[in-house]
């Protein structure tokens, strides 16, 4: 993949942040009509805007790093990303919500996001740029049809107009937008604006979901929810070349998604456990392939040379479970078939990961938050040798692997409410086995991540 050169100048991005704060901290047209005179329900919402903006650095010291490869993470460097994004809804029908996401992005992953499987910077994409860009994250229609049971209030946020639903229902998604907003969601491990910064943390790490460079895609997805459980299902498109910005049209290379949810309570406390599969049918190399080609020639071939139409597919399980008013556990564990190079994610073919978070009503910071996680990140042996013989990856590739090992990752994090709209967050990341390779590292990561939303 053809990446722009990174800009090494951390915190490159901070002016246009304290503007984009002055900005998000104005008044906002969060309603779209007046508010009622009485105390009956608020009708629903016809229309919102809301706004955020993430600005975040981070740095690596030294480590240990006796060879490097082209997808190699390097030592001593620092760098930024940041954003800004506006959402726009309309109802235009009982049910029925439009959101638009414009989103402004600027700034590079460390070493332009290569290096490591389980990066640590969610906010970082595969295609950095020095000065602030446009793109278009999500435009769907989201239609709800109510099929009875309780009715439960909606609050209104981001892509969410205020309203109510009943307890059993159907929702339909379709147009662009993440294959992660309906599925393998985690209310303790999900956001990379809000709670934890790594990819194999906020993700299942070995579930390869569709999406072009900056994880989105064009699809539908259905959900239907009665009582305690959920079934959803979903079709995508991938990206035309892996690991590339353009997405597929008309789903000549498509994924398959399904996914089912039981909801439960223990003790007073809520919880969820969730099962989901995925089918890919795409354009990509087998491992085998490439490795043969290798073996017969001595030099490792360009991916693209030996795709063709190949099936790709995996499972996660991901489940949460609140165990007071302020504290939080999650675990997902995932796992692909490993016999080809990754498509659209992250170059992990089993991931298993647990953390917690904590807010800070003990200590009297009631809007403060505390995390700490580990993620195992693993890869078949056919991915090994692969990497060993030169192979490079979406994410890693140090150009030989004598000795594999996986990937550990421990996060540990502080977010500090400044203001009701502003967070600042404090981040560390040890990596052990970078890419998968025992020769390299540890490495530790130090980040700051500044976040304001209204």
């Amino acid at each position: 993949m053809r990446r722009s050169a990174p800009d090494r100048r951390a915190g490159y991005g901070i002016t246009r942040l304290l503007g984009a704060l002055a900005l998000l901290a104005a008044p906002t047209l969060a309603h779209g009509e007046a508010p009622a005179a009485d105390s009956s329900p608020a009708p629903d919402q016809i229309f919102a805007i809301h706004g955020q903006t993430t600005f975040t650095v981070q740095a690596t010291p030294g480590f240990n790093a006796p060879y490097a490869g082209t997808n190699s993470l390097a030592p001593h460097q620092g760098q930024e990303t940041w954003d800004v994004t506006l959402y726009a809804g309309v109802r235009p029908w009982h049910g029925a919500e439009i959101w638009i996401n414009p989103e402004i992005d600027q700034g590079f992953g460390l070493s332009n996001t290569l290096g490591v499987a389980g990066f640590p910077s969610a906010e970082a994409y595969k295609v950095g740029k020095r000065e602030p860009y446009f793109k278009l994250p999500r435009l769907f229609l989201r239609q709800t049809i109510d099929l009875g049971g309780d009715s439960a209030k909606i609050d209104a946020a981001a892509n969410a107009l205020r309203g109510s639903q009943t307890a059993n229902r159907l929702v339909l998604t379709v147009g662009k937008f993440g294959v992660t907003d309906v599925f393998d969601t985690n209310t303790y491990a999900h956001d990379a604006r809000g709670d934890f910064l790594n990819w194999s943390m906020i993700d299942a790490g070995a579930f390869d979901y569709a999406a072009n460079a900056w994880g989105f895609t064009f699809g539908g997805a259905a959900e239907l929810y009665q009582g305690a459980w959920t079934l959803r299902a979903g079709l995508f498109d991938l990206s035309k070349v892996p690991n590339q910005p353009s997405l597929e049209v008309g789903f000549q290379q498509y994924q398959v998604v399904g996914e089912v949810e039981h909801r439960h309570t223990i003790a007073g406390h809520g919880g969820a456990i969730r099962l989901a599969g995925w089918f890919t049918r795409g354009n990509l190399a087998r491992l085998r392939d490439l490795i043969a080609a290798y073996n017969a020639t001595g030099v490792m071939p360009d991916n693209a040379a030996y795709r063709r139409n190949t099936d790709h597919y995996g499972g996660t399980i991901n489940a949460e479970q609140e165990l007071t008013s302020s504290l939080g556990v999650f675990l997902r564990a995932s796992a692909s078939d490993g016999v080809t190079e990754a498509d659209d994610f992250t170059d992990i073919d089993r991931s298993v990961s647990t953390g917690a978070t904590l807010t800070g009503q003990g200590w009297g910071r009631a809007s403060d938050k505390i995390g700490l996680a580990g993620v195992v990140n693993g890869i078949s042996r056919t991915h090994q040798i692969f990497f060993d013989d030169g192979g490079l990856g979406t994410l890693v590739g140090d150009g030989r692997l004598p000795h594999p090992g996986d990937e550990w990752i421990a996060e540990a994090w502080y977010s500090f409410a400044v203001i009701k709209v502003v967070n600042v967050t404090a981040d560390y990341q040890f990596i052990a086995n970078p890419g998968y390779n025992r020769d390299r590292g540890p490495v530790h990561v130090f980040g700051l991540r500044l976040h304001a939303a209204i």
